[in-house]
């Protein structure tokens, strides 16, 4: 037997799902590791920290009823996610168990869940459009092939419903071979039905990773990296485009929160780790194109922002990493505005890659520019207009609130409408022709 197959029985202590381990040898990090019971059966865990001969080991389940008597076996393995185009079309477990009750698959190859650093050399430019369905993301704030796009929203917000508009909705411009892969993390079982009719329904290609809120924290922290080896493999070795759709990124970052606490590291701001930054780039990054393969990986990771507040650590941190912003409004949802978008915090930094001649319009960078132009100033006006009442404003002002309020109620509404890019760039140059509004 190998050394890194011994079995240790030299646990210290055991806090919450972490185990202490002393006098170990021949380990490393990431390593899982095998748990056995005292009452029989069997846990699974992955070591988080080394030092010197004292081993952490995260386990993957419930610890009631371990003791300092408990049998470790080590693997000699890190943590690998079975990689095929079979994952298509199922649901997984965060720890990747299936959950739609069909049988495992026969891997084509085991990937590493930490997955391959792109080389920034060999980065493509991010380009050609992603359809989503909705106006405001694809006329104003267009997705990018390979680029990563967040959703900020807000606790009460309908973010679950834009998510799932999003899942059924996606497609690529100009079609090829599309999948969407799906992580919710810490679902609660209201949560968890709803998305598991939505992919019940789902007609085109996907794979699913669900983690629900009563289960082990590290599967949080587990299931984004199995959807991104899953999407970075079938990106990268069967040429496909693959759209990551995540959420919700804050009980992801609440779990690395946990985690880090429970082992005893030094809080940074919020109680969050000092390494929340890294760990969030070490996911985000994984998204892009690579020079010479002809698949991508893209990524609309959902965030919602505690207390509303878009300069807390996670949408902070996770605007420093990607490449704009979608921010949802609760002054829109409360008028019964779907999908609640404010297109004025909005961004899409990569827009202008992926739209004009041959790929949306050649009209659709100067209408977007005239849309934004028209509905800054309207939204403006509102305020002026509290102050000194509608009839105190010219004909010309009146015109602006007027066009900002049906700018509203026709473009950024559609309620579950899906829109095509056309259809959405039609609507608004509509909107611009009746209101008789020039550049």
């Amino acid at each position: 037997m190998r050394l890194s197959e011994h079995t240790y029985r030299t646990v210290s202590s055991i806090r919450g799902p972490l185990i202490f381990l002393n006098r170990v040898r021949e380990v490393r990090f990431g390593e899982v590791v095998r748990i056995i019971h005292p009452e029989g059966g069997s846990l699974e865990g992955e070591v988080i920290k080394i030092d010197g001969d004292t081993v952490l080991v995260q386990v993957m389940g419930e610890t009631r009823g371990l003791d300092t008597g408990s049998a470790v076996i080590f693997s000699d393995a890190v943590k690998r996610a079975p990689l095929s185009v079979e994952v298509i079309g199922r649901i997984f477990s965060g720890s990747f168990a299936p959950l739609d009750n069909e049988p495992p698959y026969i891997p084509e190859r085991w990937g590493a869940i930490s997955g391959a650093p792109i080389n920034p050399v060999a980065r493509a430019r991010p380009q050609d459009f992603i359809e989503t369905g909705f106006s405001t993301i694809d006329a104003l704030n267009t997705l990018v092939r390979g680029q990563k796009l967040p959703i900020f929203s807000c606790a009460g917000l309908p973010a679950k419903e834009m998510a799932a508009g999003i899942l059924r909705n996606a497609r690529l411009a100009g079609g090829g071979q599309f999948v969407v892969v799906f992580v919710a993390l810490g679902l609660t079982h209201h949560e968890y039905s709803y998305y598991m009719d939505v992919l019940a329904g789902m007609q085109g290609g996907f794979a699913a990773f669900i983690n629900r809120a009563g289960e082990p924290v590290i599967e949080r922290l587990l299931a984004p990296r199995f959807g991104l080896a899953v999407a970075e493999y079938l990106a990268f070795c069967h040429a496909m485009d693959v759209l990551v759709l995540i959420t919700d990124m804050t009980n992801y970052c609440d779990a690395l929160r946990e985690v880090s606490t429970a082992r005893e590291e030094l809080p940074g701001r919020r109680g969050y780790p000092g390494y929340l930054y890294s760990d969030l780039s070490s996911l985000y990054e994984r998204a892009g194109r690579i020079r010479g393969l002809a698949g991508s990986v893209t990524m609309l990771p959902v965030v919602t922002m505690p207390e509303d507040d878009i300069t807390h650590p996670i949408p902070d941190l996770t605007g420093y990493i990607t490449e704009g912003q979608i921010v949802l409004s609760r002054e829109l949802h409360q008028q019964g505005i779907f999908p609640p978008v404010d297109v004025l915090p909005s961004l899409s930094r990569l827009m202008q890659q992926g739209i004009g001649e041959g790929q949306t319009r050649s009209d659709h960078r100067q209408l977007a520019n005239r849309l934004y132009r028209h509905y800054s100033r309207g939204r403006d006006l509102r305020r002026l207009e509290a102050i000194v009442g509608r009839d105190g404003l010219s004909g010309k002002d009146r015109q602006m609130l007027d066009f900002a309020d049906v700018f509203e109620r026709e473009l950024v509404h559609q309620g579950n409408v899906r829109r095509t890019v056309a259809e959405s760039l039609d609507t608004g140059l509509a909107l611009m022709q009746r209101f008789a509004l020039e550049g």
